[in-house]
């Protein structure tokens, strides 16, 4: 099953008197092609198909249901607030850092639980890929799309939470769907690198949910950028969810600042999809044998 990389020798006798041998090799591509787009767009169906059995899954026989996604972020915003808010008395760029910490940690949830199920999403359905032929990148993006149903009511929880503040919410926000775009680009890149890594490599998995508890001290969720240091926010604009936390901060609240921060965080964001889209493809044709 699968095996992308063949080679067929194909032998011709031509009506001459003397034979000819004709080859052809057959070899797997080493990056993206237009064959790869082409079957994603055929099978655009099945990345539906797999999302909303995820999101049946990910709800059924729960008690409290889509609560979850509301109970998350309130209880950890509750603890933000009370050891950096009053005990640290932390910057909050001018807003109620109840409200500061909410709008970090709406995006940063989403990303966290993307990267988590995408990750292990190749693992999860290993039986369906050794059996049925189909773009294998589908399987991570489905993962990473459906947390999205999350961050909707999360999202409506922070719109709540503006009015409780007196803060009226803007046309401006409108802006928050381009950062969310580069937060899910963000979580499918990292997932398409984690996933396929995670087929030759298991300990990774074991790996991750550290690396994300350290990425969570390590965006400004809990603080603000203003409180790096001048000579060190180049390199943490590096992170692309630096960019994606400020920008939807400041569409909450105004017309987002684009700065040299979210600019710096966008071009990572670039960087690391298209190497995590061409190695991908580079290594899909030996998933089945792998996993």
């Amino acid at each position: 099953m699968g095996h992308d990389r063949a080679r067929v020798a194909l032998s011709v006798r031509a009506s001459a008197p003397a034979a000819e041998l004709r080859e052809t090799v057959i070899e797997p591509s080493g990056g993206v092609t237009s064959r790869d787009l082409t079957d994603f767009w055929q099978y655009r169906e099945l990345l539906w198909f797999l999302i909303w059995r995820d999101i049946k899954v990910r709800y059924k026989q729960t008690v409290l249901g889509a609560v979850w996604a509301l109970i998350q972020p309130l209880a950890t915003t509750v603890v933000f607030s009370l050891s950096f808010g009053r005990m640290v008395n932390m910057s909050s760029d001018g807003l109620p850092y109840p409200l500061f910490a909410l709008a970090g940690l709406v995006p940063w949830n989403y990303f966290a639980a993307a990267v988590n199920a995408g990750s292990s999403a190749l693992i999860g359905n290993q039986q369906l890929i050794s059996k049925v032929y189909f773009p294998r990148i589908i399987i991570p993006l489905a993962a990473v799309l459906t947390p999205l149903v999350d961050f909707a009511i999360g999202l409506a929880l922070l719109v709540a939470a503006l009015f409780w503040f007196g803060i009226v919410p803007s046309p401006h926000m409108l802006w928050i769907a381009i950062f969310m775009l580069l937060a899910v680009a963000t979580a499918a890149a990292v997932s398409l690198w984690v996933s396929a890594l995670s087929v030759q490599y298991r300990d990774i998995r074991y790996a991750l949910p550290f690396i994300i508890q350290f990425g969570l001290f390590a965006s400004p969720v809990a603080y603000p950028t203003s409180a790096i240091a001048p000579g060190w926010r180049g390199v943490f604009a590096l992170n692309p969810l630096t960019g994606v936390i400020e920008g939807f901060r400041s569409a909450l609240v105004g017309a987002p600042t684009v700065t040299s921060t979210v600019w710096l965080s966008g071009v990572a964001v670039v960087v690391l999809f298209v190497g995590g889209l061409v190695y991908f493809f580079r290594v899909q044709g030996t998933l089945a044998d792998q996993i």
